[in-house]
């Protein structure tokens, strides 16, 4: 707050619930009990725990938000199981913004002590899956879409609330790409406790097989291909690539898997392995297999392209925006739809990434309402054009 006048006029008529002071600016945020955005966010994210929605089963919860968004005079679009909704009065003279989260979620792990697909609610949080991830993104964005859309703002917005996120499915948000439009700026709701995630490592899969020459053990023939996999191994290992990010660290290639042998007598002639490759905002996925390709004498083969690296450049306006806020920078290991996404985007959501796909998976209700609040301080009258 500026002064204990904004101080007044923020509580003045509400039910305050508490204060929390947010940034190192000292920037306070009033949580309100009372608040009907709030308040009808926690109640869809119970329906979205009580309705199973693994990843490409994810119709069921689409209907809900479906119906949801037509009940407040809103007109959403669907293609599968992906639900979107446009602000009115779109114009091809403003930049677009896209929110977005994922409604699917993993499957349950046997650790579980409460119902998974029941909205546990002892008070001051809700237990339950898809709870943190990202369920309380997904209404939080929504609260925040709802809001925005009423005053006029310097660009067109759209959420959407999306499938298959957590198998990276292309059935997810890179299939309604094409029907979303030109977007100029992402934000991806995932569990970051409202910091921004502004690098996200990509991830490359990378069979590889060295060849050998069969023969008996016994006898000094044959050229044994796990011998000859060793130096492959090793520069997997070491090599480091110029390229080294403030936030995402150096590309990391960590082989994961060797196969090779039939049994104890024979010399194998194949020596098949796989490398798991973490992939830095300066490399594409295919651009680094390339250069891989070149530096490693054997056959090598990329399971995919898809899931690159992905980053927002630091002067940005969101990003500055969020640095007044107080909020801070930093790279995510994980992946997420950002990786699907070929524009600017930033990650950013209630909830604890530490608690995602975890037994027992829960979100506080003061995250939420954190979240919608945070969301608008960040997007409200944000002029993505003066980047």
């Amino acid at each position: 707050m500026n002064s204990f006048r904004d101080f007044i006029n923020c509580c003045y008529g509400n039910v305050i619930r508490f204060f929390k002071p947010l940034t190192s600016k000292n920037l306070t945020i009033c949580y309100m009990s009372q608040d009907p955005f709030v308040s009808e966010s926690i109640e869809l994210l119970k329906k979205m725990v009580a309705t199973p929605s693994l990843s490409r089963e994810e119709g069921a919860v689409a209907d809900i938000f479906e119906q949801y968004l037509k009940s407040f005079g809103l007109s959403p679009e669907r293609n599968g199981n992906n639900v979107w909704v446009k602000t009115a009065g779109f114009s091809a003279e403003k930049p677009t913004i896209l929110l977005n989260s994922h409604l699917d979620t993993v499957k349950p792990s046997s650790a579980w002590k409460y119902p998974p697909f029941v909205a546990t609610d002892p008070g001051d949080r809700i237990i339950g899956l898809g709870s943190n991830d990202a369920g309380a993104s997904v209404v939080a964005l929504l609260a925040a879409f709802r809001k925005l859309e009423q005053s006029s703002q310097p660009y067109n917005l759209i959420f959407s609330a999306t499938a298959e996120e957590e198998v990276s499915g292309d059935g997810g948000v890179a299939s309604i790409l094409k029907e979303l439009g030109p977007i100029d700026l992402g934000i991806v709701g995932e569990p970051t406790q409202m910091q921004m995630a502004v690098a996200e490592k990509g991830l490359m899969v990378i069979d590889g097989e060295v060849a050998g020459r069969s023969g008996h053990a016994a006898r000094d023939e044959g050229l044994n291909a796990i011998y000859e996999a060793l130096p492959v191994l090793e520069w997997f290992r070491t090599y480091q690539f110029p390229e080294q990010s403030e936030f995402l660290g150096p590309v990391k290639m960590t082989v994961t898997g060797v196969e090779s042998g039939s049994q104890h007598n024979v010399v194998p002639d194949v020596c098949k392995f796989m490398v798991d490759v973490r992939v830095n905002e300066f490399y594409r996925n295919e651009e680094l297999f390339q250069l891989i390709q070149k530096k490693v004498n054997c056959r090598l083969q990329a399971r995919s392209f898809r899931l690159n690296s992905s980053s927002i450049p630091v002067d940005h306006p969101f990003v500055i925006r969020g640095e007044q806020l107080g909020l801070q920078k930093y790279g995510s290991p994980t992946t997420s739809d950002q990786a699907r996404l070929p524009f600017t985007t930033v990650k950013i959501g209630p909830g604890d990434s530490a608690r995602s796909h975890t037994a027992d998976e829960f979100i506080y209700k003061k995250e939420i309402a954190e979240g919608v609040d945070l969301y608008l301080h960040l997007l409200d009258g944000l002029n993505i054009n003066s980047i």
